[in-house]
């Protein structure tokens, strides 16, 4: 028989801010249930039941296609915030501590656009155990062997039937009776992704911030580093704290320390993706990820952090210029990607076309100009607009009758990589605003191939000024707005409402 925590009933709301106050009431109570009984059975208590709780869910139902918005003078630019037509749409929400004011602001535009109430209630989607730890509990390494395979037949364990990317993927079809998704992630998928973080990246996702910059190479994470401790030793400096692997947190110069600063560790060694995070109070500060070399881990890092719901993620690294005109150190502006990864061809197709997102591409742009000083003629001999082709082949000049270098002459490519397309696709796939700005490290098609002196010495004149347009860019986009950046080329014809 399940053991349970007493039923909380569904109620409505029209004020966002107390639907927030009931999902954060009757997620604490679920995860109370659980964190408990876990700490009862780890001491070999005998539990009355199978330990059950379960996530908070919102619910809408609409009887109309008509959006309440579309009749006011100033129509929201919003690509988000309403449901695609009449019907009832639902999702399962976790960590309100986390997305509280993530789900605030999704309450009020469903509110805004279609003047329905809000139900809030306990769904029937169990929240796996390993999922209600908190941020530094450990207690499951306690416990024996046998002790540990009994969990099985106490608590919930990670259903992947309940966390897959159909919603994302457009694969998804509600059942007869059903409710049509608000979001596209379950709160089981959002937890999952969440564990991931911490396992690849080494920080907390409460750090991660709404601006995301990738690279493929420790340089310009080594500038970065600097970087962030040269703010934070400015007192007027628009960023509050830097953070590192280990969740180790610097404050801004005449800041006080937090009690949660002494729990920051430097890690025994790096985690496979190491985040950094320059924070603002507002979340809008900059995060960067090396995500190391292959479109593998480029896929597998952007298919967690989508869940955090970033403005942008923009891909900052090193590619071949394919073009004899090119030098080494120009830049690259992909606006067209051929795509040879093979990472993503089972979730998004070869024939869905990744487009170039004009308020990404425009910010990158200004940011060469602002941080080179250059425009005209002169910023185009240093930089290129072009199609960027990703492949999934390090070694790919080394195969037989030049057939790589044939196809990628057809789609007119100027720049190769391993990690762009893959990072540009899951953006495109996740509705989550892209770029990508390289710089020319070598050509192999035309005998300039990476040497170690020659190598070192391209780092230390183009990595800084590469990371600082890079910087540059999101100053730009966090300026001019972030309901801009959500393009409307991101939808498909029946969108879920949450951003």
């Amino acid at each position: 028989m399940p053991y349970l925590p007493p039923f909380i009933a569904p109620s409505r709301y029209q004020d966002p801010a107390l639907a927030l106050a009931q999902v954060q009431k009757i997620y604490n109570q679920q995860i109370s249930h659980l964190r408990d009984a876990m700490q009862r059975f780890v001491a070999g208590e005998t539990l009355p039941g199978h330990v059950r709780a379960c996530y908070p869910f919102v619910r809408i139902q609409t009887d109309t296609v008509s959006r309440a918005t579309l009749d006011a003078v100033d129509v929201s630019p919003l690509s988000y915030g309403f449901v695609a037509g009449a019907g009832r749409f639902e999702t399962t929400l976790t960590r309100p501590d986390l997305y509280g004011n993530y789900y605030l602001e999704q309450f009020r535009l469903l509110l805004e656009n279609h003047g329905v109430e809000l139900e809030i209630g306990t769904s029937t989607q169990p929240i796996p155990v390993h999922f209600s730890f908190a941020e530094h509990d450990h207690i499951e390494g306690n416990m024996t062997a046998a002790r540990r395979n009994l969990m099985r037949d106490v608590f919930d364990l990670p259903d992947l039937a309940a966390m897959d990317d159909g919603i994302a993927n457009g694969t998804y079809e509600a059942r007869p009776g059903e409710p049509q998704p608000l979001s596209l992630f379950t709160a089981a998928r959002v937890d999952y992704s969440l564990q991931r973080l911490r396992h690849y990246t080494g920080t907390s996702p409460h750090f991660f911030q709404n601006f995301v910059l990738f690279t493929n190479y420790q340089f310009y994470i080594d500038e970065f580093v600097r970087l962030g401790h040269e703010a934070m030793a400015d007192a007027d400096s628009e960023y509050i704290c830097f953070v590192e692997p280990g969740n180790m947190i610097t404050r801004r110069t005449g800041l006080a320390a937090e009690p949660a600063d002494a729990l920051g560790l430097p890690p025994p060694r790096l985690p496979q993706m190491p985040a950094y995070h320059l924070m603002r109070s507002d979340r809008s500060g900059i995060t960067m990820v090396n995500i190391g070399v292959g479109p593998a881990n480029a896929k597998n890092i952007t298919d967690h952090i989508a869940v955090l719901r970033p403005y942008a993620w923009i891909m900052l690294g090193h590619c071949a210029g394919l073009r004899n005109s090119q030098q080494l150190g120009d830049y690259v502006l992909a606006h067209g990607y051929v795509r040879e990864d093979h990472v993503l061809d089972e979730e998004l197709p070869l024939w869905v076309p990744i487009p170039a997102l004009a308020e990404i591409q425009k910010a990158l742009e200004r940011a060469v100009q602002d941080v080179t000083g250059l425009q005209g003629p002169a910023l185009k001999s240093i930089m290129r607009t072009g199609t960027v082709a990703s492949t999934d082949n390090r070694n790919w000049e080394l195969l037989p009758g030049n057939q790589p270098q044939r196809r990628f002459s057809q789609s007119r490519a100027v720049a190769l990589d391993m990690e762009s397309a893959t990072i540009a696709a899951n953006g495109f796939r996740f509705r989550v605003p892209y770029g990508t700005l390289l710089c020319v490290s070598d050509k192999p098609l035309h005998g300039e191939i990476k040497l170690p002196g020659m190598a070192n010495h391209f780092y230390r004149e183009r990595v800084d000024q590469h990371l600082r347009i890079g910087m540059r860019t999101i100053e730009l986009l966090r300026a001019e707005g972030t309901e801009q950046l959500h393009s409307r080329k991101l939808r498909s014809f029946a969108e879920v409402a949450f951003q």
